[in-house]
């Protein structure tokens, strides 16, 4: 990637509003998420939550939406995040530590799942604990499908988040399934939308985990929460195994 641009095509921006990309900032998400990951936790209550320490980053959106995929995607880990064709299977906050530097959170999706209401009742009572009582979490990227943009299923987390302060960024999942030309509208539509949110992040990610596209940008931008983003080479792994 030249920095300037991680495109689904030359009419694909990483970004929207679309911007240049510092290659050194795209090196510095490169070297992070080289980092070894691995599963720390999988929280199913408020007491089963991690102690805090590192910046978390969380990963939220409707079910299916292709959480688990993104995250494996960042990481270059096929399996980190667990994929099922199952929407809803992910039922407990997954903790992952990246390299000592970054926590990355998986959380429930929300909109459907194949389970109890008092079971949904439980992973949203806790998902909302999360937000409000957790010192280390520094963003929220909010997962979207690119074919549909915000629904309403999306409305009360963006107004959790408001009422929470938390700041939070919009990614655009699945670009690779919607033309340019559409995919412009939805984009434009969702910045109108959260220039109607206080804690919104004025830039939108524009990513495919399918094929790989905008996952450098995003790398980029979440090294700016980590701890000693510089990545240790002890911690590294070898170059061969470095993801793309």
């Amino acid at each position: 990637m030249s920095g300037a641009r991680d495109m689904v095509g030359a009419d694909r921006p990483a970004l929207y509003p679309p911007r240049a990309l510092d290659p050194a900032l795209v090196e510095t998400g490169r070297r992070l998420f080289a980092r070894e990951a691995r599963f720390v936790a999988g929280a199913a209550t408020a007491a089963g939550l991690p102690s805090e320490g590192l910046p978390e980053i969380a990963f939220t959106g409707r079910s299916n939406v292709g959480k688990s995929s993104l995250v494996n995607a960042l990481t270059g880990r096929r399996m980190l995040a667990r994929i099922s064709n199952t929407p809803g299977r992910t039922r407990q906050l997954n903790f992952f530590d990246l390299g000592g530097a970054l926590m990355l959170v998986d959380l429930p999706g929300y909109g459907y799942a194949e389970a109890s209401k008092a079971a949904i009742a439980n992973w949203t009572g806790l998902v909302q604990h999360y937000f409000r009582v957790r010192a280390a979490l520094s963003r929220v990227c909010v997962l979207v499908d690119a074919r549909h943009g915000l629904k309403p299923p999306d409305r009360p987390l963006l107004r959790l988040l408001d009422e929470s302060g938390l700041s939070f960024q919009v990614v655009l999942t699945k670009t690779d399934k919607i033309a340019a030309a559409d995919l412009a509208k939805i984009a434009e539509a969702v910045l109108a939308d959260l220039a109607l949110h206080p804690a919104a992040h004025p830039e939108i990610h524009l990513t495919s985990a399918a094929k790989h596209h905008g996952i450098a940008a995003l790398r980029a931008t979440l090294a700016a929460f980590a701890r000693h983003a510089c990545a240790d080479p002890a911690q590294q792994r070898p170059a061969s195994d470095l993801p793309r």
